[in-house]
């Protein structure tokens, strides 16, 4: 890594004949994170392009859940510096923090920015180009210092509240990169929340890393919830990946508001309270089972994704046979399946019976078929019924984009336009595996 020390921290905007190019790895938070980075790159004149546009600025944001997220973002920081020889190619994100001191001694890589310096990203590079020496160790530590994100890479825009975790499970390395809890004050929230609004955005998600603890002053999450609600526009409301802490009967009432959508992404991670245990989760199944079915009493077709490890050590055939039993039983639409990865430093790698990488592959097509077949049931169930569906997309006179329930619909455009909301009555599903949706017809 090429090191830069600037003693006085001088920002410089450039002209717009600046090109950056980004890539983002991982969770909704990164690409949260990333959107607000390319709003401000924007906004300092520079250009938005694809990697093979010969951009002068590649950032690449990462992920190190797992080993396979490192091999990713490994296989794209060389794909990104090899295409852009001469690019400042910047790393951040969960692999920076993780694996520093490796990323900066690699040549074709010019900064490595850790996740709470990551929003001063283009301070960093005004400065290269204005000829200034500047140490990313030098830029400011804020992890909620990013603007409302205006210009995006997607069609619907986060909203951070929360980041660090303090839960410690003994698989994840998410605490010792992410660094521990801390919480935004409810007031930057809402004003985040107000502008994103301004900007344009039909729809905003609410993200960080376990936001269900979310705490300022006597503030809970229901609380800043409650009040993200009442904030004055024409918008839907999302919440990104949740743990299950129980949440109770106002959480539930909350989902009555039109604004709010019904899906929660809730993590169950396995269906065994003996692997639970071993994986210091703060709950059991029959709490989990309580909130789900809580929710269904209320509204019964409230859909659930979950996430699940398998071949956690010491995952017995009979603890993987009751994670099947719950997939089955809380018939998630979506189940997003890890195999288990050693992460260095974390109580996991210590523990005994590690599972051959082969069962955890049998085991992960398992559930992967499980899910799979859920999704094709909770499609089926839609069939004949309207969604409220945002367009995200549309490619060659058929537009795509998630109903209310976070279901993926897809219809003739019609002249429809991306970032608006049409009725559609569901016909048919289509496609297959991980691919299959809902087609259906406008209904406006």
């Amino acid at each position: 890594m090429r090191r830069y020390v600037n003693p006085e921290n001088k920002i410089v905007n450039l002209t717009n004949t600046k090109k950056v190019a980004f890539k983002t790895l991982g969770c909704r938070l990164n690409q949260y994170e990333t959107d607000a980075l390319v709003t401000d790159f924007d906004k300092a004149g520079y250009q938005l392009v694809n990697f093979d546009e010969s951009p002068d600025v590649v950032v690449v944001n990462t992920c190190t859940v797992t080993n396979q997220s490192d091999q990713k973002s490994r296989t794209t920081i060389s794909q990104a510096a090899r295409a852009n020889s001469n690019a400042v190619v910047v790393v951040t994100g969960c692999m920076a923090n993780n694996f520093k001191e490796k990323l900066e001694s690699q040549d074709n890589i010019t900064f490595v920015v850790e996740n709470n310096r990551k929003s001063s990203i283009l301070s960093l590079v005004d400065a290269h180009f204005s000829g200034e020496i500047l140490h990313p160790n030098q830029l400011p530590q804020d992890v909620f210092r990013y603007e409302p994100v205006q210009k995006s890479l997607h069609t619907r825009s986060a909203v951070k509240i929360q980041d660090g975790c303090d839960n410690f499970c003994t698989f994840c390395i998410i605490p010792m990169v992410r660094g521990r809890a801390v919480s935004r004050p409810v007031s930057e929230v809402l004003e985040s929340v107000r502008k994103t609004i301004e900007n344009g955005f039909k729809e905003i998600v609410i993200t960080g890393v376990n936001i269900g603890r979310y705490e300022d002053g006597e503030a809970r999450f229901e609380d800043l919830l409650a009040q993200v609600l009442e904030v004055p526009g024409d918008f839907r409301v999302r919440i990104s990946s949740l743990e299950p802490d129980g949440f109770g009967d106002r959480f539930v009432d909350l989902f009555k508001h039109p604004k709010l959508m019904p899906h929660l992404h809730l993590c169950l991670q396995s269906g065994s309270d003996k692997t639970l245990l071993r994986m210091r989760r703060m709950y059991d199944v029959e709490q989990f089972r309580k909130t789900v079915n809580r929710f269904r009493s209320v509204y019964p077709d409230f859909n659930f994704t979950t996430d699940i490890i398998v071949g956690f050590p010491g995952e017995t055939e009979e603890e993987f046979k009751e994670t099947l039993d719950a997939v089955h039983e809380f018939n998630f639409s979506h189940v997003h399946t890890f195999k288990y990865s050693v992460r260095r430093g974390t109580r996991a790698e210590r523990l005994e019976n590690h599972i051959p990488e082969k069962i955890k592959t049998e085991r992960s097509a398992k559930i992967r078929e499980l899910s799979e077949e859920n999704k094709k049931q909770y499609l089926t169930s839609f069939i004949g019924k309207t969604q409220q569906v945002l367009v995200e997309k549309i490619t060659q006179g058929i537009a795509n984009g998630y109903g209310q329930h976070y279901i993926p619909v897809r219809f003739k455009s019609s002249g429809v336009q991306k970032n608006t909301v049409h009725s559609i009555l569901l016909t048919e599903i289509r496609g297959t595996g991980e691919n299959m949706y809902l087609f259906g017809e406008l209904n406006d």
